[in-house]
Order: structure tokens, then C-alpha cells, then sequence
């Protein structure tokens, strides 16, 4: 049952906004105060969250953030049976998602968004080019069917890709597609400003599609990396197989987790080899502690709580 479990919202929204330090101030302790957790990114162009808590205070927080003048807000819900944050952090940044191009007018110069019950249509269409904007160990834990992979590092690479490659598909039909849709907004404003004609986007991102689409009716190969605690979701927004290795903070499939280099807590097959003896030694300190705040009770933020702890 949904009351058994955290509340995590998705959110953002491009609206230019001067008054950044007062809105972080307000945000701090109201989310401090209704014990809510997660990651909110301001800057002058807009605002970028994920945040989980109670199903109260998380309604309580979208109405604090209309008043604050964020009324327009792209939102996903979503559910999960322990916190997937261990604080709340709200930063102040100069831009919400990084793209380190700020010649953007992405409040009013987007792609046309496509909903989820028609990106199937629209990606089967043998004439469009469908690009998954997002890194390249993303793509690699799941995407749609016949998708591209940019290859990008960091989502900046993504404007090579399109000065190198995609320059020369400008009247093309692309669609494009990342997590939660903001990737997209910043991607197809670019794409927009460099003369592409036909530019489509799926609204919401891949968390909407894999709410409002079945199994049975989904083209969503694999899995999708989230960025909290769940690190992966599947189709239908079921609880996905990976973890984060703590040596690497890099997500971990099922086959890495079975290698005799992965260590719980400690490494993985990607850097076993690769992380310090004296690393190792702090994390192999910081899970006694865990294991010693399990059974005394104490609070340990790397210790998974349920909302009944949080009652």
C-alpha cells in the first residue's frame, strides 16, 4: 500500500528566478522540518529536485513550491518502501542540469512533447532518428528499442554529438529522450538554435512512459538508473536489480555482484584493483558502524528506514 511507502517526486522547471538565496533558506528548513530528503539544484534559469518523505509533508512541499512561484512545475510521483536519500541538500548552482552552454532560451524554445501513448508510434516510424541523450552507462542498463547511443561522459559531450554527427540531419525527424525530461529540454533548445527543423522529445522522460506503460505494450529494453538509493527502476516502475558499489559509486548488475571482486560496501569487478588499501580500510570502518547502529538502534544514515521510522 502506497501509505506504507515513501513519496518521491521528480521535479523541474525553466523559470528565471533572482531571488535564489531567499527560496534556498525557505526550502531548507521547510524540508528540514517535515524531515524530507533528497537533492534540490537552484540556479537563475530554473529549479531541478528529487525528494522523498511522507506522502503528507511531499504534498504539503508541491504546494510550498507553487506559492514560491513554481507553478508550472514537470512532476513524477513514485513510490518506495525505504528513504532513498540519506539528507536533504539544496544548492544554489549556475545552471539546474549541466550543459555549460547558457545561450538557451529553454523557457520558450523546446521540442514538441510527445506523451507516452504516442512515443511508440513515433518511434517505430522507420523515418525518425531516436537519440538517448543521457551517459553512456545509462544507455548501457537499458533503453528503447533502437535507440542510438551518443556515448556522451557527461551530458556537455552531447553537444559534440551534434555538431560532429547530427549536423547534417537537421531536417531529419529525431526524437530524443532522457530520465525525467530535463536532459531533453536543455538538448533540443541546442538542437533548436543550430537550425533542426523536426525535433520531438517524450514528455516526462523515461519515469512517465514506464508508469503509463504496461509490460505487455512497453518498447523499454533493460533498466533504468535513477539517481537515489533505488538506482534502478524497471517497466512499470517496478524495483530495478542493480546497487552502487561504495567503493566506485557505480551501479552493479546481478553478474558483477556474483564476481569474487565484489565486496559489499567495499568494491566491485570496475575497481577492485583500482581503490586504495587505506579506502578500503574506511569503508570496511564505516559498514562495522552500520552493523554496530543496526543492532543498538542508533540512527546511521547509510541504514534503510522505513516510514515507520519515520512516524
Amino acid at each position: 500500500m502506497k501509505n506504507l511507502k515513501f513519496s518521491i517526486i521528480t521535479f523541474y522547471q525553466f523559470k528565471q528566478n533572482n531571488e535564489l538565496e531567499k527560496i534556498k533558506r525557505l526550502l531548507k528548513h521547510f524540508c528540514s522540518f517535515h524531515k524530507i530528503k533528497g537533492t534540490i539544484l537552484l540556479a537563475y534559469e530554473g529549479i531541478n529536485g528529487t525528494v522523498a518523505g511522507l506522502s503528507e509533508p511531499i504534498k504539503l512541499l508541491e504546494e510550498e513550491l507553487k506559492d514560491i512561484g513554481f507553478n508550472g512545475l514537470e512532476l513524477k510521483h513514485s513510490y518506495y518502501a525505504f528513504i532513498p536519500f540519506n539528507r536533504i541538500k539544496i544548492k544554489i548552482k549556475k545552471e539546474i542540469v549541466t550543459f555549460d552552454y547558457l545561450q538557451l532560451d529553454v523557457e520558450n524554445s523546446t521540442a514538441q512533447h510527445i506523451s507516452s501513448d504516442n512515443w511508440n508510434d513515433l518511434i517505430q516510424d522507420k523515418d525518425t532518428v531516436l537519440i538517448d541523450v543521457r551517459n553512456d552507462f545509462e544507455y548501457k542498463m537499458g533503453t528503447f528499442l533502437g535507440a542510438i547511443n551518443p556515448r556522451n561522459n557527461n551530458f556537455s559531450d552531447f553537444k559534440i554529438y551534434v555538431d560532429s554527427f547530427l549536423s547534417k540531419k537537421k531536417d531529419k525527424k529525431i526524437a530524443i529522450f532522457c530520465t525525467g525530461g530535463i536532459r531533453c529540454e536543455k538538448a533540443s533548445s541546442y538542437m533548436l538554435n543550430k537550425g533542426f527543423k523536426n525535433l520531438f522529445q517524450l514528455k516526462g522522460g523515461i519515469l512517465q512512459y514506464l508508469k503509463d506503460t504496461t509490460k505487455e505494450n512497453s518498447a523499454w529494453l533493460g533498466e533504468c538508473f535513477v539517481f537515489d538509493n533505488r538506482v534502478s527502476i524497471q517497466n512499470e516502475l517496478l524495483e530495478g536489480t542493480y546497487e552502487l558499489c561504495h567503493g566506485c559509486r557505480y551501479p552493479v548488475n546481478l553478474k558483477d555482484r556474483s564476481s569474487k571482486h565484489f565486496v559489499k560496501g567495499i568494491s566491485c569487478p570496475k575497481c577492485y584493483n583500482k581503490t586504495s588499501d587505506e579506502k578500503k580500510i574506511r569503508l570496511q570502518e564505516r559498514n562495522k558502524q552500520i552493523k554496530i547502529s543496526k543492532k543498538m538502534g542508533l540512527y546511521n544514515p547509510y541504514i534503510q528506514y522505513t516510514t515507520t521510522d519515520f512516524s
